[in-house]
């Protein structure tokens, strides 16, 4: 038996036997769908100065410059559909076996890939909404990157504010809802498991400190190095788009052998 195959055994019956399994996703989630790293060495980061909350609502000449980096993004995160890791993730929570998934990502793939909404956090807000930063409304993405595809260099609500889309930008709060919960999720597992997340964005990315310091068995799926990697009980850097179907695949199996439900 090979490191991986150990590797992953191991962990899937951890996860069996977890009666809470609390899952963070992060960038490398979706590579496999396309959707780069932005932050990773050679992404769109390098040359684009992030916009915040405040020089959006100060300037129109930022929120023009934020509108260029949202629209061309969004045309890449819009072509894109799940890959087998959030089919099996998706297959996890559907047969109870996550409780909750915080995800840092934007781009509406869990979603997509048909994931309980009530499991869901989205904790760093939604690509696939705009909210008008006047009169708070939301609607789809569609119907601003309408108006900025066809010239329109802010898109505007009916009542005449800006939308922006209903991401958490630079010098925006945390929904502090999401957050409470997410931290009391970390705190009550048995099984927390880190997937394709760097672990450097805070303060979500102590989660996995909460929930160590719990007693929880800890798990880090990701290629890059991390600053927790020594606590973690499994570190596994294999494709995200075999591992997990892999481990859904054994729980699936283990299920069938003892007529548990998987």
């Amino acid at each position: 038996m090979s490191e991986k195959e150990h590797a992953v055994r191991a962990l899937s019956e951890a996860w069996r036997q977890a009666e809470q399994v609390v899952v963070l996703t992060g960038a490398g989630l979706s590579t496999a769908s396309g959707i780069p790293d932005f932050r990773s060495p050679g992404g769109r980061w390098e040359n684009y100065q992030p916009v915040t909350l405040q020089a959006f609502l100060a300037r129109e000449s930022a929120r023009e410059e934020y509108w260029r980096y949202k629209g061309e993004t969004w045309e890449l995160i819009s072509a894109a559909s799940p890959n087998p890791a959030h089919d099996a993730l998706t297959s996890l929570a559907r047969a109870n076996r996550v409780q909750l998934l915080v995800t840092q990502n934007v781009d509406g793939l869990h979603e997509r890939s048909g994931f309980p909404p009530q499991r869901l956090i989205n904790i760093h807000g939604t690509d696939s909404l705009v909210e008008c930063m006047d009169c708070r409304d939301r609607a789809p993405r569609e119907v601003g990157q309408r108006q900025w595809e066809e010239g329109c260099a802010v898109p505007c609500c009916p009542c005449g504010g800006p939308w922006k889309p209903a991401v958490i930008s630079f010098g925006q709060s945390l929904v502090a809802a999401d957050l409470e919960r997410a931290f009391a999720a970390a705190r009550s597992c048995d099984l927390f498991v880190a997937i394709g997340s760097s672990l450097v964005v805070g303060p979500i990315n102590q989660m996995f400190s909460q929930a160590k310091q719990a007693g929880a068995q800890t798990a880090i799926l990701t290629r890059s190095a991390t600053d927790f990697d020594a606590l973690a009980d499994w570190k596994l850097q294999d494709p995200l788009a075999e591992v997990l179907p892999a481990l859904w695949a054994r729980l699936s199996e283990s299920a069938a052998g003892t007529n548990e439900p998987a």
